[in-house]
Order: C-alpha cells, then structure tokens, then sequence
C-alpha cells in the first residue's frame, strides 16, 4: 500500500524579524488558505557601487534588489529613501513645501576601509559597504546620534505587491521619545507601538490609536542631543518606540518608498524649527480667531442663536465667534440653508457682527446624491467624485444616506470645491469654516472609511486609498483655504479641520475632535495639546468641557482655565443630537435630557461657576496681546506656542519626566488642575526664578513645589525678568479702541521679551504694517532697568503703557523714563505703577 504523500506547507516570515524583537503585522506563520500568498523579502544587500547626482545627492546602489539615495537639504538635514526594484518617485509631496530654489550644500564624500562617510560640518553619516547600514554622528563631539540595528528590510507578496519598508533603529537606555502628532499615550513614547491612519474616533479613550490625524514625526532626545525623524510617508505607518524591550525602535509604511528626514539640534527648538522649514509655517490668524467661540451640535433655529449671543452680552462674558453645526444645513446638503430654520442667513450673520461675534460653519466632505442639489449636479458634470476601479462613483453614508466625495488629490476638483465657498464667504460673509468628518468618515461600514481599492488622482500620478487616505482631509483644507484666499483675498482666512497630515498647519487649526467630558479627558487635553504643538499645529484646541456626555461644572471651568492657553479656545458640546449616535449613545443624551443638563455655555450650570467661567474667558482677552505675539512667533519662526518643560530645559532630568505643567510662548509656566476638589498641587519649576503672576510671590526654579489653588484660576508663573503684555477685558477682540497697554514686569534679569500687534486682519503687516516691541530687562541690588527696541510701522491706537513693576526687592527711590525722572505711584510695598509714553527707549527705577 503506497504512503500518502505529505502535503508540503507553505511558511511565511518569522514574524519578529531576527535581531530586531520587532513584531510587524500581517506576517503570517503558516498558510491559511487553499492557495497561500507568497511572499518575498528585500534588502539592499552590499553595495554594488555609488554616484553623486548633482549638488546634494547621492546614489547607493545595492546589490539585491534595493537602493539607497541619499540627499543632504543643510549641515543638519539628510535624507534617506529606500526603493524597491523600481525607480525613485518623481511624485509631488503633500508635506513638504517647494524652495523658492533648491539650495547648494557643501559636503564631503569619503571612502575609506568598510564605510563611506558623508560629512557636512554638523553631522557625519557612515554608511557601511557590506549592507548600507547607517550610523550619524555629531560631527563636533563625536557622539553616535542614531544607528541602524539592522539592514533597511522590505516584504511584498503576489496579492498585495510591497506589504512593508521598514528600518530598524538602536534605542539606547535613557534615550526618550517625543511627538509625533495627536497620541494620549504618556509624553515619552517609550515603550508603546503607535500607527498613523486617520480614524473617525468617536469618543475615544487614552489607549484608543490611532485617532483623527497622521503627523509621522517624532523627537528623539539622548544624552542632552536632540535629532527629530519625520517618516515621509502617506501610506499607513507604524512606530515601535522599543515597546518589547528589545533595545531597538523601528517604524515601517505599508507601501510606496520608505523615505525619511533625519533632523538635527542639538536643541530641541533648534529640531522643531527645521522641521517646520520643511513643512511649512502658519498664517497669522485674524485676532478675532483667537477669542473665545460657543459651538454645540446644534444651535438652531435663527431665534436661539440670537438668544445665545444676546444673552452672552447680557451676562457680560467675552465671545467672539459663533458656529453652527451640520442642523442649519437643508437636509445636510453642503452649502446649502435649511429655510425654515435660518430663512435670511445674510442678515443674521450681519446682525451677528455688529454685535461682535463672527459666524463659523461646517462643511463635510460627503456630498448629498440628489439630482435636484446644484452642488451634487455641478460635481457629477465635472466629474470630480471619487471612483472605484470598476468606473463607478463610490458612494457610502455619512449624515445623508447616500453621499459621494470629492477627490481633493485633484488639482482641478481643489479649485472646483475652492468656488463653493464663494456665495457663503463673499456674499454672504460667514467668516470661517469647519471641516469635518474628513478622515473621510464613512458611517456603517467595517473600517469606516473608503475601501482600499478607491481611486485618487494623486496629482496626476494615480494612487489608490492606501495611499491617499491619510492626506484626504488634509487636501479638503487646502481646498477650502484656497477658496477662501480666492473669494475675499484681502481677508485672513479661518479654517479649522478635524483630519490632517504634516504640512497641514499651513491651512487650517486643528481641535482634537469627539472627546469625553471626564476629567480623564481634560488630562489627555493637556497632553494631546502639548504634543501637537511641538508636531507642527501650534494652532489647536479641544472641546471644551468634553464633547460626549455632560460635564460637572467644576470640570467646565478647569477645563476653560487650561483652555485659555489652547490657541483654539473653544466650547463644543454634542447636545441632544442622537443623529448617527449608537444606542448606547443615544440613551446617554437621553439620559442628560432628563437631568435638563444638555446646556454647555459659560453660564449652564448657575453660582459660582458662571463667575468662574468668566473670569476664566476674561483672562484669556486679558492675555490677548501675548497670546498673538506668540502665533507671529509660530507664523514666522516656526515655534511652538506650548510646549512641555522639556523643550525648556533638555538638560533638565526632572523636567524631561513632567508632562502636566507646561510653557506657553517663553515666559508662562501653566500649572493645569486635572482632578476634581484639588486644594494645593505639586508642581515642578524649571531652574531659574519664577514669580506668581498675580501676586508675585517669588520662588527658586529647580525644585518642586507646593502651591494652594483657587477655584476661579489655576497657578500660573512668570520667568524672572519678563515683560508680559496685556490689554483690558473687552467683550470681543475689537470692541475697544485701546489706548494703554498694560505691561507687567518682573524683577529679573532677561534678554528678549515682546509685544507685536498690528490691524488684526488683512495682509498690511507683509509691508511692514506692524509694530513689534522688544525689551530687554536687567535687575541689581541698585535698580531695575527695562530697555525697549521697536520695529514696523503700525501705529495701534495706544499711546502709553501702563507699567506694573513686580517683586521688586527694595522701595523705589526715583523712576527716570529716557533719562528724566516721573512721578510713579505706590501700590502695596515693592509692586509699582507708572504710565510711560508708548515709544520710550529705557526705564530705571532706582532703589
């Protein structure tokens, strides 16, 4: 009798990669199915030869079937790309902005013994011939920077074409990570695996990942040097910061070419800068942006708007914008008015602005199918609907039960969608716009969103969704900026947009979408916050007191409190809509109905908190003149606008493991109250001197300390030696014609404090239309000096400062402005008042 024949199994890939205790998905151990994918492994191998291309290239050509090119942008930014058996992408990127020229970098090449070795006065790049691993060095110290645990790698199968590139790095012991966008992990990425694919995330909770946005770049901080790595990448990327243990970080894409920014210091800000470089920079927003905004889903019809904003004005707390949710829409149609609701939409927006508040919008991706709908029919005529590779429309349910979507990949669909805005921005003078739901959300469907054979025009190139999903929401910003810089040119536009990738800042701000009224939340708040602001979107908020459920009114006001130092401040709450809400959901808001909670305006929930919300919002307009003079900063340098205390001392080990208190702008050290009830919290000052801002109390930097609380404002400190501007409370950013600014110094040495102002809108200050001020302060045991540099030409409508002189050490003797003494007034001993002309040059007080 013949044996029967043993059937031969087919085996795939280890899945944790030899030398690297990397897991990497969709490896599979063994066959599953009757005919079994088979899959094939990449490597550069050794080098076969190299050439120099140009002024700042460099071809490494592998023997398998990989090559490496790499490209020197400056002494401190390389790049590295990795293609398989195919040629370098010619394809435009979506993150990166294009120089004005492509600058010429000097660089040496060397080969000698087993390496080549690329030097450009900054960094040395060793480049090993037997596999093309890479080690970078600090080129002064000599210290290693990063160095690859294992040759790049790549998978591709039969079915799927490439699955994986991915590079393997050494993460030493103490190394610590930081960045990479919006995750509600622990500020040092250490030890966790992270993904980037835009998700709509619908309550999501501190171990939810990923969420609403791709920014694949990350910090990397070690023995006092800090390099920064952007993955270049829009496919769906992974990163393994050391989550096994193992000793190694690795990140990886799920196709195209692995291609990354390797972004050298040695300082943290210095990394941060250069990045920005790469991808961009922020418009300056109008001031009126950076008010406080009242937004639920939904405020409707005409007459409760009305009623909200009078009753804003009424009770005296500052707002300046308004935002209606998807209810005034007609049947959730894009650009469109329900009539019933808002039957002369013009006239309530103008009426709306005589009181002070503009008027902010939503607009989805997901365009109703109605053949009687101009928007549906218009894009139908031009053809600029996504497509399946059948030729059909994709169409799937979002708010409407059929909708189609634009494909904004495309040039031409970009300045199609950008004309929609016209009759609501031009005519009818809505004054900012809301993108959501632009991952793209798809209701209903198993991974909520497109499927992954969907097709993008991707600039003429041709891409499929894998590729194009990440950067779609992004793309629908550009879109609307676009249109929005097209229909009121002379206008700053306002965009604020849900989905985004790197490069996304330079369209819209960004709020961290559907989160939860816990105060669990307000502490991701504080992190998610941080952490974007240091990826690029210093311009960024959160909803305000939790967007699902219903907060206590002590979470409402703390939550505002941290707000103020958020650039987008603003209240946003899902009210009683169960639209589209799970059932569970839909008895919460049930639930809250009952309890007559569902209100979430300053005012919901009555004595004391109304009067602490408040004064939380005037404090904001009070910080106003500092708050703008740090998105310049953002729009000009690059700087983030908060940032946790790492980025102020690098050196600092205490300050490295902190993660709730943080600083805003240079001088602000904010102490945010993360749970309910708290009387006295603990927090960590950096080195140097600090000083209470209200009361100037002093305190010695490099320790912890205790501080008391109050109900009505958190602990807030100053950097010894400041000048902070502020301006009074008004009742929205261009109610009053201001004519001191106030100035609060704070004995100390300091080298650069500022105040910039200009027309708060319109394009003036490309032409020299501002006026930015400069002080420098120096203290000794004799007197206090504040010496005052300008530049620009605005004249803003001040005339004087109104100086406040704190902590200062001994009573003042005499005051000399320019050099001629005034008369100043005594407030309580050691805290001074003194109104000086606004151009003055220096001002002493002499002890």
């Amino acid at each position: 009798m013949a044996k029967k024949k043993k059937e031969k199994k087919i085996v795939a890939a280890s899945p944790r990669l030899e030398g690297t205790g990397i897991a990497v998905p969709n490896e599979a151990t063994e066959a599953t199915s009757r005919y079994p994918d088979v899959y094939f492994m990449h490597k550069t191998g050794a080098m076969a030869d190299w050439e120099r291309l140009g002024d700042r290239r460099i071809l490494f050509r592998g023997a398998q079937d990989a090559s490496l090119l790499v490209e020197v942008y400056s002494p401190e930014v390389i790049r590295f790309r990795y293609a398989v058996s195919a040629p370098f992408s010619q394809e435009p990127s979506y993150a990166l902005i294009e120089p004005d020229q492509e600058e010429r970098v000097l660089f040496e090449i060397k080969e000698a013994g087993n390496f080549i070795t690329i030097s450009t006065g900054k960094l040395k790049c060793k480049i090993a011939k037997i596999d093309l691993q890479l080690q970078i060095y600090d080129a002064e110290s000599g210290q290693l920077l990063l160095e690859e645990a294992v040759p790049f790698s790549a998978r591709s199968t039969i079915m799927n074409g490439l699955e994986y590139l991915k590079v393997s790095l050494r993460a030493r012991t103490g190394e610590k990570y930081l960045g990479l966008g919006d995750k509600t992990c622990p500020m040092d990425l250490r030890g966790h695996a992270l993904q980037n694919w835009n998700t709509d995330s619908f309550g999501y909770q501190k171990d939810t990942d990923p969420l609403y946005r791709s920014i694949p770049f990350y910090y990397s901080l070690y023995k006092g040097k800090a390099y920064g790595l952007f993955l270049h990448s829009s496919w769906k990327t992974h990163f393994d910061f050391d989550a096994t243990g193992a000793g190694v970080t690795a990140f990886w894409t799920e196709g195209g070419e692995m291609d990354y920014f390797f972004i050298y210091g040695p300082e943290l800000t210095a990394v941060n800068r250069r990045y920005m470089d790469l991808t961009g920079k922020p418009e300056l927003a109008p001031l009126w942006a950076l008010g406080f905004h009242q937004c639920r889903w939904s405020y409707y019809p005409e007459s409760r708007v009305r009623e909200l904003a009078a009753e804003f004005r009424e009770r005296s707390i500052p707002c300046d914008a308004v935002y209606l949710d998807i209810d005034y829409m007609d049947g959730y149609r894009c650009f469109t008015w329900n009539k019933d609701y808002f039957p002369d939409p013009k006239k309530l927006i103008a009426d709306l602005k005589k009181d002070g508040f503009q008027t902010v919008v939503m607009i989805d991706p997901g365009i109703r199918v109605d053949p009687d709908y101009e928007v549906y029919k218009s894009g139908t005529e031009q053809d600029v609907f996504c497509r399946r590779p059948s030729g059909e429309v994709m169409t799937g349910p979002v708010w409407p039960s059929k909708c189609v979507f634009p494909d904004y990949t495309d040039p031409r669909v970009r300045a199609w969608w950008a004309d929609q805005y016209e009759e609501m921005y031009a005519d009818q003078e809505v004054s900012g716009f809301w993108n959501d739901m632009n991952e793209p959300a798809v209701f209903k469907v198993n991974h909520l969103t497109f499927p992954d054979h969907v097709l993008h025009h991707y600039e003429g190139f041709g891409a499929d969704h894998r590729k194009a999903h990440n950067i779609y929401g992004q793309q629908m910003s550009r879109a609307t900026y676009e249109g929005l810089k097209k229909h009121q040119p002379e206008k700053r536009p306002f965009v604020l947009t849900r989905a985004t990738f790197s490069g996304g800042q330079r369209y819209a701000a960004l709020w961290t979408g559907d989160n939860i009224a816990s105060w669990e939340h307000l502490r991701l708040a504080n992190i998610q916050c941080q952490r974007l602001s240091i990826s690029g979107f210093s311009f960024v908020g959160t909803d305000i007191g939790g967007f699902v459920d219903v907060p206590a009114g002590e979470l409402l006001v703390r939550w505002l409190q941290l707000a103020v130092f958020h650039p987008v401040f603003r209240i946003h709450s899902m009210g009683n809509n169960v639209d589209g809400a799970s059932e569970a959901e839909a008895e919460m808001v049930q639930e809250a109905e009952r309890l007559n909670r569902l209100d979430q305006e300053p005012w919901a929930f009555g004595d004391p908190f109304t009067d602490q919300a408040r004064t939380a919002i005037e404090f904001r307009y009070i910080l106003l003149p500092y708050i703008y003079t740090y998105f310049q900063r953002a729009s000009t340098l690059g700087d983030p606008m908060l940032k946790p205390l790492s980025f102020f001392d690098q050196t600092d080990q205490e300050a490295l493991k902190r993660e709730s208190e943080f600083i805003f702008g240079d001088h602000l050290l904010v102490c945010p109250i993360l749970k309910p009830g708290t009387k006295t919290i603990t927090t960590y000052l950096p080195k140097g001197e600090w000083y209470d801002f209200h009361r100037a109390t002093p305190f010695i930097g490099g320790q912890k300390v205790r501080l008391r609380t109050r109900p009505d404002r958190l602990p807030v400190l100053v950097r010894a030696g400041s000048v902070i501007p502020t301006y009074p409370v008004q009742q929205y950013t261009d109610e009053l014609e201001i004519h001191h600014v106030g100035l609060r110094a704070y004995f100390g040495s300091l080298d650069e404090s500022l105040w910039y102002v200009d027309a708060g809108e319109g394009y003036d200050y490309r032409e020299g239309g501002y006026r930015l001020a400069s002080f420098s302060t120096v203290a000794t045991e004799k007197g206090f000096l504040i010496r005052q540099e300008v530049t620009g030409d605005f004249q803003p409508t001040a005339t004087a400062y109104r100086i406040k002189l704190f902590g200062m050490p001994f009573d003042a003797l005499s005051l000399k402005v320019d050099g001629a003494e005034t008369h100043f007034s005594q407030l309580p001993l050691k805290v001074l008042v003194v109104e000086i002309p606004l151009d003055f040059g220096e001002m002493e007080v002499l002890f």
